[in-house]
């Protein structure tokens, strides 16, 4: 009866300002495994750059917190801000489809549950002007990249999960939400260098609200796609590491020409992904 009462108290919260937040869903294996899967990303980021002749060393011993940033370090503008179609890794399967994050997200979403085709890492990188992620909605980037789709991105049956891979505090880049957002509808969205923002005077009536998403690794927060969010500068010497995906009413149109992958189904269980081989399987298109 507790945990009923506790996951009840989480979506009303979810309703009401727009997030709630998971602590310690990822159990340490689970976390070393996934850690363990981007360091093999990484592993082939460090022997391109020694064939082009970037760096000598692949720095395969330095430690995950710090390895990209060390092999980019003359090369910033060369960095990966981002991986996607890559994430398809075993390890990365128990962290995609735990079955507590699915029983919070079916609760909002219902039977049938999409892994929407938009799940990425990010290295937040010290001193990276494109990993200083600016003021916006998910759902503007939606109306932005697919106008020309038939849909209303602010009606999306859509979740959004964060999750970091090492403390996450404002000093490294933590993200800010401003609870209560995601009831003001869409808001204008302005094309920047690297992102969407919302102007300056769209947020003026919520500045007040502005809170910190402190996160340790194993924790989760979980937020309405039309909550206004943004990243925070990483001003250490060490990565942010982090990862985020979506969850989507499998009923609905994704609004992309990539389906995702059913993450729960009780009309065609036999679509959902199974388990670590058959994720590792699959492919983001």
């Amino acid at each position: 009866m507790a945990l009923v009462t506790e996951q009840a108290r989480r979506l009303d919260q979810f309703h009401e300002q727009g997030y709630f937040i998971l602590r310690e869903v990822f159990a340490p294996d689970v976390l070393s495994g996934a850690r363990s899967a981007l360091n093999r990303l990484v592993d082939r980021q460090a022997q391109e750059l020694v064939v082009s002749g970037l760096v000598e060393s692949t720095l395969e011993h330095e430690p995950f917190e710090t390895r990209l940033y060390q092999l980019y370090r003359n090369c910033l503008d060369q960095a990966p801000d981002n991986w996607r179609p890559e994430l398809h890794l075993p390890e990365l399967y128990p962290v995609f489809f735990h079955p507590f994050l699915l029983d919070h997200v079916s609760a909002l979403l219902g039977t049938e549950v999409r892994l929407y085709p938009n799940y990425t890492v990010r290295p937040k990188l010290p001193d990276h002007p494109q990993t200083l992620v600016l003021w916006h909605q998910d759902g503007g980037y939606t109306e932005h990249w697919h106008k020309s789709r038939e849909g209303d991105v602010s009606q999306l049956g859509m979740v959004n999960i964060w999750t970091p891979f090492v403390p996450a505090r404002k000093a490294n880049g933590c993200m800010q939400f401003l609870p209560g957002t995601h009831l003001a509808g869409l808001l204008p969205h302005v094309q920047r260098e690297f992102y969407l923002e919302i102007p300056a005077g769209a947020l003026e009536p919520y500045r007040d609200k502005v809170i910190d998403i402190e996160l340790d690794p194993g924790d989760v927060v979980v937020f309405h796609n039309m909550l206004c969010h943004r990243g925070l500068p990483n001003q250490t010497n060490s990565i942010r590491w982090s990862m985020d995906w979506r969850y989507q009413d499998a009923r609905q149109p994704t609004l992309r020409d990539e389906q995702g992958h059913l993450a729960r189904s009780a009309k065609t269980p036999e679509h959902v992904v199974q388990d670590p081989d058959d994720w590792a399987r699959r492919r983001f298109s």
